[in-house]
C-alpha cells in the first residue's frame, strides 16, 4: 500500500470538521508533507467521486459524502487502485518438476490463501468509515482536537 493512501485518509479526517472547502496547500502544510504529491492523492480522491474540488477565491475540497458513507477501502482504492495484493504467476507450471497447465484446473492453495487474505482485508476495510476513524482520532487525542483543526482551517480575516 503506498504511502499516499495514508496522506489521504489523513485528509479525508480532517475535511470532516472543515467548515468550508479546504485548498490542497492548506492541507499539505497542516500535515507538513509535499504539496504536490498530495494534490496528486487528491486528485486520486476526485476522480474516484469521494471529495470535490470547489473553485474560485475560497475554493478547496470537501468531500462529496457523508463520512460514515466513505469507508476506507474506497479511499485505498482510489490510491492504490482496486488490483489485488497478491498477482499469481503459475510459478508450479514452470522448472524441471512443473505442473503441466491442463493439470492446473484451479488455483493452487498459495493462490487461495492469498485470495482469502485479501478478501478478509478488503472486508475490514470496508467495514471502517471516515467517520469511524474521525470518533478514533476523537477517541485518542481529545474532542478539543477537532475545534483545533476546525480554528486553523479556518482562515483569519
Amino acid at each position: 500500500m503506498s504511502g499516499g493512501v495514508e496522506w489521504a485518509l489523513h485528509c479525508c479526517v480532517v475535511l470532516t470538521a472543515a467548515p468550508a472547502p479546504v485548498p490542497a496547500a492548506r492541507l499539505a502544510e497542516l500535515h507538513d508533507v509535499s504539496g504536490s504529491y498530495l494534490a496528486k492523492q487528491l486528485q486520486s480522491l476526485s476522480r474516484a467521486g469521494l471529495v470535490h474540488s470547489v473553485q474560485g477565491h475560497a475554493g478547496g475540497y470537501v468531500l462529496t459524502r457523508p463520512p460514515q458513507e466513505i469507508t476506507v477501502l474506497d479511499v485505498v482504492t482510489a490510491v492504490d487502485g482496486a488490483q489485488p495484493a497478491f498477482v499469481c504467476t503459475e510459478i508450479r507450471q514452470r522448472g524441471p518438476l512443473a505442473t503441466p497447465a491442463e493439470a492446473c484446473t484451479m488455483p493452487c492453495a498459495i493462490s487461495r490463501a492469498m485470495a482469502a487474505a485479501d478478501e478478509a482485508w478488503r472486508a475490514a476495510l470496508r467495514a471502517i468509515t471516515i467517520d469511524d476513524l474521525a470518533r478514533d482520532v476523537t477517541g485518542d487525542y481529545g474532542p478539543a482536537t477537532f475545534t483545533g483543526i476546525r480554528a486553523w482551517l479556518t482562515p483569519s480575516s
